[in-house]
């Protein structure tokens, strides 16, 4: 059967590892339920290429005609990741993921297609059995140039249980992910319909309007001197309008500061108990742009102050000297986070970008791929280079543990309160996400801000907080020394329980280096500074000096 595109063979490709078929027949099951939705999702009937061999023969034994080729010769290719799918030496992999990869990057569509509304997707949409591997995701995702998202039909329980999503599971309810394996049917096919969609929309060539459409109007004949004057007059018009127009493209393009400010997300969960998480998400976004030294992003208490306002963008962007706006809305339900942001330029109407961003979470990876993609969205929207080293920094992934991350954002939530109830329940929460996950450098960072916030407002003495507050710091350090909040929280203890200005001094510009826009440290480096006697410098200050730089961001905090 031919594909609904002229000279492709086919509009699905089903590649998966025959050993995940045997047993229970699960792909088989799948693709059955996946053509049956398909026919109440598309118009016209859809080709499926899926090879049905109980033996290990095709798949297995890499005994291939040299058909294959024109198979994979199709629009949309659905890989069936498990556990053993991101495997080099399988033909699954080599022959098949690998090479409509290759095929499809060199073809007239390419491997990644511009949907309608603006997104772009990719032409392999994986459907996912089991959770996995980081290894396996990172050998996945370097093959596609792209992050792996999947369209999931994994069952898992607290005991442990990782396993392919059946179709009629007897407790659904009993699923961690709480999928349901039709919904899920529904969702590749409906992914399947946008992508063709948009495939069959770029694959339309324009059609030439009919001769008779540019037949001109029938006009009385004048003489050839009417001719000549009407011919020059238009011919001088072309030449003032051509004038006109070279002096306007050769004016050197405006160019904006890259200066911008995050305002507070809305919470749009069903429950209000979810407005710590969306705080957080909207934060580490923020900190995400703070990373990237080319952009002048705002901070966190400067953008506070908007979260109940009614006043225009104009407005706001006025008041915070900023030429970028981004606003967001976040929805947590169950498993589900959903995040709708849009990116305005000050005095513009109308956003200047805006995306929405919908994941099943399975762990705290996949938030942190969604802030890296919303910060370096933004960022490439501002046309701001990104370093290698900022773009490491931006992606790396501090706990793949859900549960401590979430209890970390809500220590920050109370953190930020500064009362000395809520300054406690912050460093219940920190404890318990080191508690879960003992590799989670912020965590640490967490406790030791605790213990310097209760020591800086009287709380406890300094016999009773610097133990602690140095304890918690150096097994952070031991953990993660480029994490921005390490240094800086190194920097705070050694500056204000040691007295070691010149260890301070050195934390707080390696915290600069990893972050070069955080407004705090900033400000702490600056107090530092005026300390030392040295508020002020020639404004040809070194890279590795920077005083004035310091001063000039403690006064916006203190504006702030």
């Amino acid at each position: 059967m031919a594909s609904l595109i002229p000279d492709y063979e086919y509009d699905i490709f089903i590649s998966y590892r025959q050993k995940d078929n045997k047993h229970d027949g699960w792909v088989t099951e799948f693709v059955d339920n996946l053509k049956g939705e398909l026919e109440s999702t598309f118009k016209e009937e859809i080709s499926v290429y899926f090879d049905i061999n109980p033996h290990d023969g095709l798949l297995e034994t890499h005994d291939v005609d040299a058909s294959l080729k024109d198979k994979l010769k199709c629009l949309v290719f659905i890989p069936i990741i498990s556990r053993t799918y991101c495997d080099p030496k399988s033909f699954a992999w080599e022959h098949e993921f690998k090479a409509f990869v290759e095929e499809a990057s060199k073809d007239k569509f390419g491997l990644k297609v511009k949907l309608p509304n603006g997104n772009v997707t990719s032409r392999v949409l994986p459907v996912r059995i089991h959770d996995l591997d980081n290894d396996d995701m990172k050998l996945f995702e370097g093959v596609t140039g792209s992050v792996m998202r999947t369209l999931d039909f994994v069952f898992k329980t607290t005991s442990g249980v990782n396993r392919p999503l059946k179709a009629k599971e007897d407790h659904p309810n009993d699923n961690l992910n709480k999928t349901y394996y039709q919904d899920q049917i529904n969702k590749v096919s409906l992914a399947i319909k946008e992508l063709i969609s948009a495939l069959r929309q770029f694959g339309q060539k324009r059609e030439e309007l009919p001769k008779e459409g540019f037949k001109p109007l029938s006009l009385p004949q004048k003489n050839n001197k009417t001719k000549i004057i009407v011919g020059s007059i238009i011919l001088l018009a072309f030449i003032i309008f051509g004038y006109f127009l070279i002096l306007k493209l050769s004016k050197p393009k405006e160019r904006l500061e890259k200066s911008i400010a995050v305002l507070p997300f809305i919470n749009d969960s069903p429950s209000d108990s979810n407005k710590y998480f969306i705080n957080g998400v909207m934060e580490d976004i923020l900190s995400d742009l703070q990373t990237i030294k080319e952009l002048r992003p705002t901070s966190r208490t400067s953008a506070e102050k908007y979260r109940t306002t009614t006043k225009s963008i104009p407005e706001i962007a006025k008041e915070l000297g900023v030429n970028y706006i981004v606003e967001g809305s976040g929805q947590k339900s169950g498993n589900t986070i959903r995040l709708i942001i849009k990116l305005f330029r000050a005095y513009k109407e109308g956003p200047l970008w805006g995306n929405t961003y919908e994941q099943e979470v399975h762990d705290a990876r996949d938030i942190f791929r969604i802030q890296s993609q919303i910060a370096e969205a933004i960022a490439t929207q501002l046309e701001a280079v990104i370093t290698t080293k900022e773009k490491k920094l931006i992606e790396k992934i501090p706990t793949e543990n859900l549960e401590s991350y979430q209890d970390y954002l809500k220590g920050w939530f109370y953190m930020l309160k500064f009362t000395a109830n809520d300054i406690d329940t912050a460093l219940d929460y920190f404890n318990l996400a080191k508690e879960i996950d003992p590799g989670y450098a912020p965590a640490y960072a967490g406790i030791c801000e605790v213990w310097h916030v209760r020591q800086q407002f009287g709380w406890v003495t300094h016999t009773e907080a610097s133990p602690k507050e140095t304890a918690a710091i150096m097994k952070a350090l031991e953990l993660d020394s480029t994490n921005a909040l390490v240094q800086h929280s190194l920097a705070d203890m050694r500056y204000c329980d040691l007295w070691d200005w010149k260890g301070s001094e050195s934390a707080y510009k390696v915290s600069i280096s990893l972050n070069p826009n955080d407004g705090l440290t900033h400000a702490s480096y600056s107090n530092l500074l005026d300390i030392l006697g040295r508020p002020t410098i020639s404004r040809d200050c070194k890279e590795d000096e920077p005083s004035l730089q310091i001063n000039l961001k403690f006064i916006q905090f203190l504006d702030d």
